[in-house]
């Protein structure tokens, strides 16, 4: 159990999906069970491509952007600096903290990515090829995958311990798991962390269908809407579609929030991390159980205190089976509900945890549970997965799982305090 005036307090949140980019909006959309995932126009799939939906994020140039002025937009032209920029400045400013310069070295940044800027280097390939045309300065650094934290530091001007926690699809959980350890080991006060990931580039696309891990339809079945076509959980599902989005979410220790008069109602209570060292996709129902038990002892709970769980649920046929068997062998056959968010936006990649995040904590301070949409039952995974509609639900504490490609495994709790 983590000291109670070192326990890392959340103070502000936000998030992009391709539900929207108002929070307060995606998460009416949410609760109604509307999907976010449509017609791939990120670029144009040739005739044979085996992608044709996607979940993107929604345009937001028409925006003002005073920390990314246009000749900076220019130069970072990859989405996720100025998606990562917008979600760390609206949490900010929802939390109510001013990063002053006596505060600064005590402010962490753990923010990253999982894929980065691989989208300019890839255009940048095709140009060189193309026409001979050598890339411009700014090239490289969009491509690494650390310059969105590095942004984020200069934008907030945080000074504290920085580092990009890439961990695959658990990316955006890690980063809060080492924005906490920071904070225990009295490093930090605050910690800015999350997640963003703009993977809709087309070797990547193409690249996870051919890995059998993205959605594609099965032959020969008549066209159905992109909506359906996420499907965690359910006997029907082919995997993931691919999404866009960002996440942040703002820590502080609780006895910081209370010097500075900082407003919270939930904490991060638990929290761990676990490797597979089993297969470079494939999870390995072991490690996943212990992570989850971890996390949960870590929060010095019983599996009976946790009200609710916010599942990975990529809609894959192994990694939903797996997680299933390891919520029974954790909870045995008093399984809490379990929502999956991923039927509504797919996934996002590195951001997917972060944003999933944003959407357990709005779920907790508002008592409801968004649905799980697209579910036919699988005789093989017993869980009630919140189907069909939203449901009420108190919520004192959630379970946030996360896993990722390498045997990355990440699970925190969040507590709601009174």
């Amino acid at each position: 159990m983590v000291e109670k005036s070192k326990r890392p307090v959340v103070i502000g949140y936000d998030a992009i999906s391709p539900l929207g980019v108002d929070l307060n909006e995606q998460w009416r959309r949410a609760l109604q069970g509307q999907s976010g995932i449509g017609r791939l126009t990120r670029f144009e799939p040739a005739g044979d491509f085996p992608v044709h939906i996607a979940g993107q994020a929604p345009d937001i140039d028409h925006l003002p952007y005073p920390f990314l002025k246009p000749r900076e937009q220019a130069r970072w032209v990859s989405p996720i600096f100025k998606y990562a920029l917008l979600t760390v400045s609206r949490a900010l400013n929802h939390s109510g903290l001013e990063i002053t310069p006596a505060l600064a070295p005590r402010v962490a940044v753990t923010y990253s990515s999982a894929v980065g800027g691989l989208d300019v280097v890839l255009d940048a390939d095709r140009r060189l090829r193309a026409s001979g045309a050598l890339p411009m300065p700014y090239i490289n650094p969009n491509a690494c995958i650390n310059m969105v934290t590095g942004k984020v530091a200069m934008l907030t001007g945080a000074t504290g311990p920085i580092t990009s926690t890439i961990s695959a699809c658990a990316t955006g959980v890690v980063s809060m798991i080492v924005g906490a350890m920071l904070m225990a080991l009295d490093r930090a006060d605050v910690a800015i962390c999350g997640a963003v990931d703009f993977a809709l580039v087309e070797p990547i696309v193409a690249g996870f269908a051919t890995m059998n891990g993205a959605f594609v339809p099965k032959e020969g079945a008549p066209d159905e809407p992109p909506s359906t076509a996420s499907r965690p959980f359910s006997i029907h599902r082919r995997g993931f579609v691919i999404s866009e989005g960002a996440g942040c979410i703002v820590l502080a220790t609780e006895d910081f929030a209370r010097a500075h008069g900082l407003d919270y109602r939930t904490a991060l209570a638990g929290w761990s991390t676990s490797s597979d060292a089993f297969h470079f996709v494939a999870p390995r129902l072991e490690t996943v159980q212990r992570c989850i038990q971890e996390s949960i002892d870590h929060a010095g709970i019983s599996p009976r205190a946790i009200d609710a769980v916010n599942a990975h649920a990529a809609a894959t046929r192994v990694g939903d089976k797996v997680e299933s068997d390891a919520l029974a062998g954790v909870f045995g056959d008093a399984v809490p509900p379990v929502t999956a968010n991923k039927s509504l936006i797919g996934h996002a990649m590195g951001a997917a945890s972060a944003i999933e995040s944003v959407f357990a904590l709005e779920g907790m301070n508002a008592g409801m549970l968004p649905p799980t949409i697209n579910y036919k039952a699988d005789p093989e995974i017993r869980i009630d997965c919140v189907p069909g509609a939203c449901r009420s639900v108190d919520q004192t504490f959630v379970l946030k799982n996360a896993f990722g490609f390498g045997g990355c495994n990440a699970c925190v709790v969040f507590e709601r305090l009174a």
